[in-house]
């Protein structure tokens, strides 16, 4: 009996060490993505007046706090945070916006000029796949 409770107590110690060095990496990968500022893309006025008045808002309403999820835009806003989630998915789709889960939350921000490009780059590729 004291020789499984010895092999059970040394599977549940290395079981224990690959969680906390999970939980070392992870925080690591936390870190460096919470350092990751980019720069928001410059847009003329001439371009958000492709924006539909409804959407144009919502936009402006990110833009002026720099990332923020559905629930704080409807609170600036003013309109029901179920549409402002619809209106922030579909500049997300695009391509206004960026976002990102943070936790349960999914937080929108302005696009930056890399990810621009790169979805520039992408679609030059599939059109010449065709």
């Amino acid at each position: 009996m004291g020789e499984s409770e010895i092999v059970r107590r040394s599977v549940l110690d290395k079981i224990f060490q690959e969680m906390m060095h999970i939980r070392y990496r992870l925080d690591d990968i936390e870190k460096s993505f919470s350092n990751w500022n980019p720069q928001p893309v410059e847009v003329p006025d001439t371009e958000l007046l492709h924006l539909p008045d409804h959407l144009r808002r919502t936009y402006l309403t990110v833009a002026s706090r720099g990332e923020c999820d559905a629930t704080v835009v409807s609170n600036l806003t003013g309109r029901c945070r179920a549409v402002e989630s619809n209106y922030l998915n579909q500049l997300a789709r695009m391509g206004w916006l960026s976002k990102r889960r943070n936790s349960k939350t999914i937080n929108f921000r302005l696009i930056c000029e890399k990810a621009i490009r790169q979805t520039a780059l992408s679609n030059t590729k599939r059109v010449g796949a065709y």
